[in-house]
């Protein structure tokens, strides 16, 4: 692919220092993406003449010298729901087809004074609920390593894009493993900073206790340069934290002597596909050898935080979604007899099966009589997984495990049994109702071709010690994970 087989940094580095153009990066993507959109469907809107316009803006102001930042003039990919102003923002919903927003998310803004070049807006599951990138309104997104497989969600459309060269890096969003497990799903690194790093202003909610912004990258520098540029204190954010602490690239450090790295057994368990638990446990491996400490330990709770998670995600969606109505945007019913029947048929023809689940699911669980026995219940077990966390962090360093129990599974076969959907989720839920930052990092391949990922855990606020785990980690493996060349891919795919 050339010039797309750069990282975010090196392309930077490359822009600054006048090897490459911002136009000739920006071209470069929008090419592949004609290329490769038509199988992939990473995109629900793509900004060809914006992307090109800024471009030359960027170039211009880099040649005064006023742009200098590492991510410069470098094409991103922003998960469709975070706003852009003046850009269409349907959260990949018909609630929300026609809805372009007056204003512009904290962390895109961050990206755009940053000098970052936006392509468009990436695919994922309808108000990100669902771990396949399969309920959306627009369409499935397909996995760049086997198009007949899902690239994992809600994030799908972002990891999808940057595996398979459509961009150079991307935002999503993680509620309950919505970065982690489609960046472990597509080969490519994904962090979901401690609640509260990354302004939430402009994320369309779906559980706001939950909802984190993170960078989806190629390799960890990236993910830790991307992460340094979107953590900012925001006053329109009341989750939002004063952090000072945000200097993430200063771990990338091939370091981890005396770390102490724990395995929980719970994880290693019956579910886990014997090949992803090889890859998991040859990655410790490679940083014991590197000079950790590797201990596995029990981590309680693990069996209650998805009846946790699905109870309290529902509920604040449920709430959260009240506000598509019909009246005030979006989608609105075209016949209807009054305002009572105007909400019902607009909210039942502009959203899809898993938001409607998950909307009476929340409703149920917070109405009278219920509210006590599901709702404040969940509530308790999250504070008890908080706790457990809190136990094996004053032992631990750093927890190491898989990020999904298995490699991406094929096209429709998880919709018809949702259950089964929300079971995938077993180990990335946790470290949302806990709050902690989490990453993904590629680390092997299956029988079928299909990337694995480990996901490395930390305490609150100790992004840091992951980041030099998983470079550490990184810079230690033997061979690197690339995607396979798209044109392969795509000549599989129309065969």
């Amino acid at each position: 692919m050339g010039l797309l087989d750069d990282t975010a940094v090196e392309l930077g580095k490359k822009i600054k220092s006048g090897e490459v153009t911002v136009k000739e990066a920006v071209t470069a993507c929008l090419d592949q993406i004609e290329k490769v959109e038509s199988t992939i469907h990473a995109y629900v809107t793509i900004d060809r003449e914006g992307a090109l316009k800024k471009a030359e803006e960027v170039q211009k102001k880099i040649n005064k010298g006023e742009l200098t930042g590492p991510l410069v003039g470098v094409p991103v990919a922003i998960k469709d729901n975070m706003c852009i102003a003046g850009m269409r923002t349907t959260c990949s919903s018909k609630i929300l087809d026609n809805f372009v927003p007056t204003y512009t998310a904290e962390a895109v803004k961050n990206l755009e004074q940053a000098g970052a070049v936006i392509l468009g807006k990436t695919n994922m599951d309808e108000f990100a609920m669902g771990s396949t990138t399969e309920t959306s309104a627009y369409g499935v997104t397909r996995n760049p390593w086997d198009p007949e497989h899902v690239p994992g969600g809600s994030s799908g459309g972002s990891c999808a894009a940057v595996a398979a060269g459509e961009c150079f890096y991307a935002l999503g969003s993680d509620t309950g493993g919505s970065i982690r497990q489609p960046s472990s799903f597509c080969g490519v690194t994904g962090i979901k900073p401690t609640y509260g790093t990354v302004s939430r202003y402009g994320l369309i909610a779906y559980g706001s206790s939950l909802d984190q912004i993170g960078p989806v990258g190629k390799d960890v520098t990236d993910c830790a340069t991307i992460l340094e540029v979107i953590a900012s204190h925001d006053k329109k954010d009341s989750t939002s934290l004063e952090r000072t602490d945000c200097d993430f690239t200063s771990a990338l450090v091939k370091d981890v002597k005396g770390m102490k790295i724990g395995i929980p057994k719970d994880y290693l368990g019956k579910g886990l596909d014997s090949e992803v638990k090889e890859a998991v446990l040859a990655a410790a491996k490679v940083l014991e050898e590197a000079g950790a400490i590797v201990e596995e330990f029990d981590l309680s709770l693990v069996d209650y935080a998805i009846p946790a998670y699905y109870t309290i995600a529902a509920a604040e969606a449920s709430s959260n979604l009240e506000r598509f109505d019909g009246v005030k945007y979006g989608y609105r019913a075209k016949e209807y007899e009054g305002l009572h029947n105007m909400y019902k048929k607009s909210r039942s023809e502009g959203f899809g099966p898993e938001v409607k689940r998950r909307i009476m699911l929340g409703s149920f669980v917070l109405s009278s009589g219920y509210y006590d026995a599901y709702y404040l219940k969940a509530l308790r077990t999250k504070a008890l997984i908080k706790q457990a966390f809190d136990e094996a962090f004053a032992t631990y360093d750093v927890i190491l495990g898989p990020a999904a129990p298995t490699t991406a599974p094929k096209l429709g076969e998880s919709l018809g049994d949702p259950l089964k959907m929300y079971l995938g989720d077993i180990y990335t839920i946790s470290c949302n109702l806990a709050g902690l930052p989490g990453m993904t990092v590629p680390c092997g391949i299956d029988s079928k071709g299909l990337p694995i990922g480990v996901q490395l855990l930390g305490d609150c606020f100790q992004e840091k010690k992951i980041i030099r785990a998983a470079y550490t980690y990184e810079q230690s493996r033997q061979e690197k994970i690339i995607c396979p060349d798209m044109s392969e891919v795509l000549e599989k795919a129309v065969e």
